[in-house]
């Protein structure tokens, strides 16, 4: 799958006048019916995209899975290990539905793939979870066992996901933030090669310990709910609810109920900052009185430079970025 470095900054800026992307020829329309599609036909074959680079423990999972979908169909697997690769083995598919095995910047990867050929909505996406994270996956319920998962594909009902998508026409299959989660997954960047999901926790720790307040306007669907007077410690846009192998970032986000779920915390001072984290570590951080929780269809940041993690990847430095939720805009085999 395609690689990020670090730190990428995108080319182009946003304009915050500019926030509405275009609606893309074939895209569905915000709104509108939500009901689940048919359960996928285990005769239908499968294009399995997977990583080149995977490890051996990955294709030990990866064949336990392919026994399970080639006892339903046809399976071709193509692993890729760049963009280019990906975007080949994408235009020979021929209309068969995807299945990705991998971890979120796989599900990433392919995603995004589709969406900027616009063959996004009408591509059926199972997902087997092979990476360190899979936060995607824990959150929507998707099991972790590669056997349950790839049953779950030719079994599940297929069901309507929606995607959010910036300014500049670039997706979040999951949760994008800014601030002390951002500098997280910088520190954890190295880490985690090592530590694997240990390295999550260290990356925090670092974080932790000088964290990046920002200053920072936030407008959520047009209103202004935060402004340049109060220090943030981090904001967080999430379709799905989890990050960094599994923490709860946004506890109550649904990536079926066609909205955002948007997280502002002002936790600063170190007395706060402690009693923050506490109540992260149990997924009801979201509860405190200097947190503000909020469900929406736009986000708009602006301020001094931040950085953004976007499905676990690292890019910035930003001045402005504006996110917004495509409804149902691809579907996934799901419980």
């Amino acid at each position: 799958m395609t690689k990020s470095p670090d730190a990428q900054q995108h080319r182009g800026s946003c304009n915050p006048t500019l926030s509405e992307a275009p609606v893309r020829s074939g895209a569905r329309p915000r709104g509108g019916p939500r009901a689940a599609r048919a359960t996928l036909r285990p005769v239908e074959p499968l294009l399995l995209i997977t990583n080149s680079e995977a490890g051996s423990n990955d294709e030990e999972n990866l064949d336990q899975a392919l026994a399970v979908l080639r006892a339903a169909t046809d399976v071709e697997v193509a692993a890729t290990s760049n963009q280019g690769e990906l975007d080949g083995v994408l235009h020979r598919r021929g209309g068969r539905h995807v299945v990705v095995a991998g971890g979120d910047g796989s599900l990433h990867a392919v995603i995004a793939a589709l969406h900027r050929r616009n063959e996004l909505a009408d591509t059926v996406v199972g997902l087997v979870p092979l990476g360190t994270g899979n936060d995607f996956a824990r959150g929507a319920g998707i099991p972790l066992d590669p056997e349950d998962s790839a049953r779950l594909i030719v079994e599940g009902t297929v069901q309507p996901v929606d995607l959010i998508v910036d300014c500049l026409g670039e997706v979040v299959v999951n949760n994008v933030h800014v601030g002390v989660g951002a500098q997280a997954s910088h520190n954890a960047k190295n880490l985690k090669k090592v530590l694997g999901r240990a390295g999550y926790v260290l990356g925090a720790l670092k974080a932790a310990v000088k964290p990046p307040f920002v200053r920072l306007r936030i407008e959520v669907d047009d209103h202004v709910v935060a402004d340049f007077a109060h220090p943030i410690l981090m904001v967080a846009i999430g379709n799905g609810s989890r990050v960094g192998g599994g923490a709860e970032i946004t506890p109550e986000a649904d990536p079926k109920d066609g909205k955002l779920d948007v997280m502002v915390a002002y936790a600063t001072s170190p007395w706060d900052k402690l009693g923050y984290a506490v109540r992260f570590r149990r997924g009801t951080h979201h509860e405190r009185d200097d947190v503000l929780y909020l469900r929406a269809s736009q986000v708009s940041v602006s301020g001094q430079n931040f950085y953004c993690s976007a499905d676990g990847e690292l890019y910035g430095p930003e001045r402005n970025r504006t996110w917004h939720i495509e409804p149902g805009a691809f579907s996934m085999p799901l419980p």
